[in-house]
């Protein structure tokens, strides 16, 4: 099922997790509805300007497959509404920055991103229909697990 010109169920739902457990990973039609939302309004503007395909590395996570990975238990992973998104030959830094500028978005995160290695970490975006929070966030690796949260895009 196409959920976009672009993007398609499998994609935003595909999880080597659930895979690997055996699990099914089948969001409930409010999340598939979400997607839909999030693929036209975010991910498909994204590709329209770089011209280049959009890495799923994560959409939608059943709660149980959330659980397993250590996601937050309010993650919006879980209703449909975020992707965990990267585009080859891209730096994620400058991937997030066209986001902040361009689209409009729910939360934004620049996740494990290494200066000086463009294509390190990820980029995590949310839209929630009806409210945006406009929150854009670096996150950069503990030691010992875990990530540090601090606010804004930084490199």
């Amino acid at each position: 099922m196409q959920l976009s010109t672009n993007f398609s169920l499998a994609e935003m739902t595909k999880s080597e997790t659930a895979l690997r457990k055996g699990w099914r990973n089948e969001p409930p039609a409010a999340a598939v509805a979400a997607m839909r939302t999030l693929c036209a309004i975010v991910l498909e503007p994204v590709r329209a300007h770089f011209r280049l395909p959009v890495i799923v590395r994560s959409g939608y996570r059943s709660p149980q497959v959330n659980r397993s990975i250590g996601g937050t238990a309010d993650s919006q992973h879980c209703l449909g509404e975020a992707a965990d998104i990267e585009i080859a030959g891209i730096s994620n830094f400058d991937l997030a920055s066209f986001i902040d500028r361009s689209v409009p978005y729910d939360q934004l995160i620049l996740e494990a991103y290494t200066p000086g290695q463009p294509n390190s970490g990820w980029v995590h975006v949310s839209y929630r229909a009806g409210r945006l929070r406009r929150q854009a966030l670096t996150a950069t690796p503990r030691k010992g697990g875990g990530m540090d949260y601090r606010a804004g895009l930084s490199r």
